[in-house]
Order: C-alpha cells, then structure tokens, then sequence
C-alpha cells in the first residue's frame, strides 16, 4: 500500500504549526499555532476553523473530561471554556534562570498531563538551550518528572502495556524511553531509544512531534527532514517514511475513521513571505496522510 498525502488546510499556521490532538466525538482536529498565540479547532469535514488568541505562545490544546481544554500560554497551564473564551492559569512552571516557554505536551492514559519546557527563541527555532525540563501535572499538583537541563522539548508517547514512556529532545537528536509506572506517573531508567544522530539531518531532521501505533512504533515528525518517519523503539530502527511537501513538519498524530489517517502539522517560522513563495510555499499547512498501512489509537484527555 502506497501512502498518500492531501493538502488539508493550506497555510493553517502562520508562524509553528503544532500539537495536532483528534478530537474523536466533534470530528475536528485540535492545533496550535505557536507564536501567533492561537489554539484552533480545525472541523476536517466541513473545513470550518474556529480560532482563540492567548495572551502569549500557545504551544499545546488537549480536552479536560470535565470539559473544555488544557492549554499552555507561554509559562502557564490554563483551562480554556471554548463557549465562554474563559481562560483560568492554573499553574506557572518555576524559574530556572533563563526565559523559558512550554512546548509540547499529552496525557498519559491515566490522565495525567506530561509537558516540557525549552529557552525561549532569541530568533525563530533558535532557543536558549538547555532551559528546559520535564513537567507533570495531576490533579491540582505541578511536579518536575525529570529536572535534566534539556533543549528543545518535544513529542511524548506511551506504550500501550504502560510501561515504556517516550520523550524527545530535539537538538541532540534523542528520542528517550523511560520505565513507567502508571499507578503513580512515576519514571526511571531514562535511555536513548532512538538516535538520530545515526542519519544525516538531510535524511531525518530533528525529532520533533510524534505519536504511536497500535503496533507499538513511533512516528516521528523530522523538523528540516520534510518527512514523517516510523520507527522501532525497541532496535532504535527507522522502519518506512513518508515524504511531504513542507520542510518544516513539526508534529502527527492519528485520527479519522478507525485511526488510519495521519494528520501532519508544519511550520512557517523563519521564512520571509518571498522566501515562503520560492522555497517552500506549503510551510505552515496542515496535511492528511492515508494509505499508511498502519493504525493509531486515541489521544487521552487531561483527568482534572
């Protein structure tokens, strides 16, 4: 079976496309648009985005099963009430000495919310390094899951026997397995389960976003790859890719009927609007991917 890619939503982005969620029961996919502020659901049927600015970089929208959604504004966690436009901070990550933003993050099965932090960018994809860290949040408790000085956080996925968490940490090119306890979100035994620093960055990038399938592989988003990438966890082999017309992919996550499709997000950040028009005019869209031959699973909420 030969994998297809679709322009869904040309342009959705314009600055980072980011954390794309399936949002099962709407039909609609959840997206951020990083430095514009603005967390979107995007209806895949009908076309219709609805769209709310934050006060600062939004970088991750998951729903809450008490209703509305989490999301990030630059330092804070919040809960968004999409109907009302109410927006409630619920937490702010502490201090570490330089400016700092949270990037990417997914709830365990068990509810609970992962997110990491980077140096906040002193140009576009250029951050402080080594600013960021690994945070968890459950019910009314922010805690550090790992206080290790990372880049750039990115994609978070869990195995589905709950034992195997894994996190990437964009610029040294490492997607890390942790040991996982899902009775109480603990993690230990961090390793490298995939090192991308085995390819050139012209054939895989940098790890950016990804999700798992029901196989148990990773899907990696390569940031400068154009490519989505599977992978297996457990030999750290690249498995198939898939080509897309956009440089910059930033994330995927499975979604449609059965989970068979892919949904890829990208971004336009650093481009000048002739630079978009002559090297890479699709940076920023959305796109949809079928044919993989393989499937996902649903995305978990956030538990309050």
């Amino acid at each position: 079976m030969v994998a297809e890619v679709e322009i869904l939503y040309k342009h959705a982005a314009a600055t980072t496309g980011e954390g794309p969620h399936w949002e099962e029961n709407s039909g609609k996919l959840l997206f951020v648009d990083i430095h514009k502020h603005t967390v979107n659901r995007f209806h895949v049927e009908t076309k219709v985005n609805e769209q709310i600015e934050l006060a600062a970089d939004a970088s991750l929208i998951v729903p809450s099963r008490d209703g509305g959604y989490i999301v990030s504004s630059q330092r804070k966690l919040c809960h968004l009430d999409w109907d009302t436009k109410e927006v409630k901070d619920l937490f702010e990550v502490p201090e570490v000495g330089q400016k700092d933003r949270f990037n990417d993050g997914k709830c365990d099965h068990q509810g609970r919310l992962w997110a990491g932090t980077m140096g906040f960018e002193t140009a576009p994809a250029v951050p402080e390094l080594g600013a960021g860290r690994l945070f968890m949040m459950e019910k009314g408790n922010l805690s550090v899951a790992d206080d290790t000085p990372f880049d750039i956080s990115n994609g978070l996925a869990w195995s589905a026997d709950d034992t195997v968490m894994y996190f990437v940490d964009s610029i040294p090119r490492h997607v890390y397995a942790y040991d996982f306890d899902p009775s109480n979100g603990a993690i230990a035994n961090r390793r490298v389960a995939i090192d991308f620093s085995k390819w050139s960055l012209e054939e895989t990038g940098y790890p950016d976003g990804m999700c798992i399938d029901q196989e148990g592989k990773l899907w990696i988003a390569g940031f400068a790859s154009s490519k989505v990438m599977q992978f297996d966890p457990v030999t750290g082999q690249k498995l198939s890719e898939v080509k897309l017309p956009a440089k910059q992919v930033t994330s995927c996550c499975f979604g449609g009927k059965d989970y068979a499709d892919m949904f890829v997000t990208s971004s336009a950040a650093g481009y000048s609007p002739e630079e978009m028009a002559k090297v890479d005019p699709l940076n920023g869209s959305i796109f949809r991917v079928t044919g993989l031959g393989s499937k996902g699973l649903p995305a978990d909420s956030y538990c309050p």
